[in-house]
C-alpha cells in the first residue's frame, strides 16, 4: 500500500533528507506498509530505507540513519490508520448477542483486532488472524498481547466460540513464546462448560507457557435476559464461584512459590459472588488485569482511603444518595461508614437492573431508565453517580437515555463522578 505524507517535522531528520508533505511513502526497508503498526515497527530501527514518490512523480530511495526508536517526524494519511477488524466467532457468552434490538449501532460492533490489543489492551481471540497475518505479529514483535483463551482444550474452545478454527490456541501461544513475545490471558467462565476440571487443565497449559504467559484473569459470564435462541448457560452461584476460587487459590500458591507471581487473578465479581473479602493491594501485583475488573475494588478503596487520610477540608453539609449495582452495594456501604467525611449523610442505593435483567449486577451496566425509576422519589439533596454508567462522551446511558433526561426527572442535584476513589471523595466533599 502507498501512503501520502501529510506533514513532516520542519528541520527534523526526514525533512533534512528531502522528504516533504505531499510526498508518498511506498515502502520501508523493502516492505509494504499495511498500517501504523508496520510504520512504527520499521521506523523504530536505527537504519531505515524509504521508497518515496515525490509530488512531481519522481521515485527515489532515502536512507536514514538515526538513534534507535527516534521518530522520523512524519505523519501519514488516514490510509495507515487502524480500522477495527470484526469478530468471526459466535461465543456462547457473547454479551453483544445478548443486547436487545433497536439500540444505537455502535453497541452491536464486535471488534477482535490484535492491533488494538497491542495498542490499547483489548482482548482478542486470534481466530480471525490467518497465517500471513500471524507471521506479521511475530515479525513486528507485537508484545504484550491480551488474548481471550477461555479453554485450551481444542474441541471445547471451538464449541464455546462456535468457530471450527478456534482450536489452535495452544499452538499459537507457543509460537508467541518461541518468538520471545509475551501475553496476558483471560478466561470467561461458564458453569458446566469450562470450569472445574477444564479450568484446571487450561491453567496447567497456560502455566507451562510462563514467563511468556504473564497473567490469567478469571471472569464470570455475564448473562442478560435477552438470550432467546442462544445456548443454555447458567449463571454463577455462591457455591460455583467459590469452587472456581479454590482452583485459583491452588494455582496462586504454586505460582507464587515457583515463579514469584500469583499468575492467576480472579475478578472482583467472582470474589463478591463467593462472599470473599477483596484481597490487599499487594495481591494484585501492579494490577495487570485491571481492565478485566481484577483489583478495581481494591484500587478504588486504596485511593479513597488516601483521599480521606489527606483531607483537610470540611464537606458541604447535605444528604447524599449513591445509586450503584447490587454486587458492589455492600462494599460501598462499608466504604461510606469508614471514609465518608464528617457533616454529610450518605445512603447507598442498590439498583436492580431491570433493563438487562437482575443477573446483571455491576454499576457500569445500569441504564438511565432504571436510574430514573430508582431516584425519582428520593428525598436526598444530591445523587452521586459513577461516570462509567455513561458512554465515553458522557452524555448517554446504555439504553440511549440522555444524561440530561435523568437530571430533569429527579428532584435533586446530580453529580457524575469519574470512576475512582479520589474522585468519589471529592464529590462527597461537594467539590466540582
Amino acid at each position: 500500500m502507498e501512503h501520502r505524507i501529510l506533514s513532516v517535522q520542519p528541520h527534523g531528520i526526514a525533512w533534512r533528507r528531502g522528504i516533504r508533505p505531499g510526498d508518498t511513502l511506498l515502502k520501508m526497508n523493502g516492505e509494504e506498509i499495511i498500517d501504523h503498526i508496520d510504520y512504527q515497527a520499521l521506523s523504530s530501527r536505527q537504519k531505515v530505507d524509504l521508497a518515496i514518490r515525490t509530488q512531481d512523480g519522481e521515485e527515489k530511495n532515502v536512507r536514514i540513519i538515526k538513534a534507535k526508536d527516534a521518530p522520523l517526524g512524519m505523519v501519514l494519511a488516514d490510509t495507515a490508520c487502524v480500522s477495527p477488524r470484526t469478530c468471526h466467532n459466535k461465543c456462547i457468552f457473547c454479551f453483544i448477542d445478548q443486547m436487545p434490538p433497536g439500540m444505537r449501532e455502535t453497541l452491536y460492533v464486535k471488534d477482535d483486532d490484535w492491533r488494538f490489543s497491542l495498542m490499547m489492551g483489548n482482548y482478542v481471540t486470534l481466530t480471525n488472524v490467518d497465517e500471513p497475518e500471524f507471521d506479521r505479529i511475530l515479525r513486528r514483535k507485537a508484545s504484550p498481547l491480551y488474548i481471550s483463551v477461555h479453554a485450551t482444550d481444542a474441541a471445547l474452545r471451538c464449541r464455546m466460540m462456535n468457530n471450527r478454527f478456534a482450536g489452535n490456541i495452544l499452538e499459537r501461544l507457543q509460537r508467541l513464546k518461541d518468538a520471545g513475545l509475551s501475553f496476558h490471558c483471560q478466561v470467561v467462565l461458564c458453569p458446566g462448560w469450562n470450569d472445574g476440571k477444564q479450568l484446571e487443565n487450561t491453567l496447567t497449559d497456560l502455566y507451562a507457557l510462563c514467563p511468556a504467559a504473564k497473567s490469567v484473569a478469571l471472569v464470570p459470564v455475564g448473562l442478560t435476559r435477552f438470550r432467546d435462541g442462544l445456548e443454555n448457560v447458567q449463571p454463577f452461584t455462591k457455591e460455583t464461584a467459590e469452587a472456581v476460587l479454590q482452583i485459583a487459590d491452588r494455582f496462586q500458591e504454586k505460582a507464587l512459590n515457583e515463579l514469584g507471581t500469583r499468575f492467576v487473578f480472579p475478578s472482583d465479581e467472582l470474589m463478591l459472588m463467593a462472599g470473599r473479602a477483596i484481597p490487599q493491594e499487594e495481591a494484585y501485583e501492579g494490577y495487570p488485569q485491571i481492565e478485566n475488573g481484577v483489583g478495581l475494588v481494591r484500587k478504588t478503596e486504596e485511593a479513597l482511603k488516601m483521599a480521606a487520610a489527606e483531607n483537610t477540608r470540611h464537606a458541604k453539609p447535605r444528604s447524599i444518595v449513591i445509586p450503584c449495582g447490587t454486587s458492589i452495594a455492600p462494599v460501598m456501604v462499608r466504604w461510606m461508614k469508614t471514609y465518608a467525611p464528617d457533616g454529610i449523610s450518605v445512603t447507598v442505593l442498590p439498583v436492580k437492573n431491570t433493563f438487562f435483567g437482575e443477573t446483571v449486577t455491576v454499576t457500569g451496566l445500569l441504564t438511565g431508565g432504571d436510574l430514573i425509576n430508582a431516584l425519582k422519589d428520593r428525598t436526598e439533596d444530591e445523587a452521586i453517580l459513577c461516570g462509567n454508567t455513561l458512554r465515553e462522551e458522557g452524555d448517554l446511558f446504555l439504553d440511549d437515555t440522555p444524561l440530561e433526561a435523568l437530571r430533569a426527572s429527579i428532584p435533586m442535584k446530580l453529580t457524575v463522578a469519574p470512576n475512582g476513589g479520589a474522585e468519589l471523595f471529592q464529590a462527597l466533599l461537594g467539590l466540582e
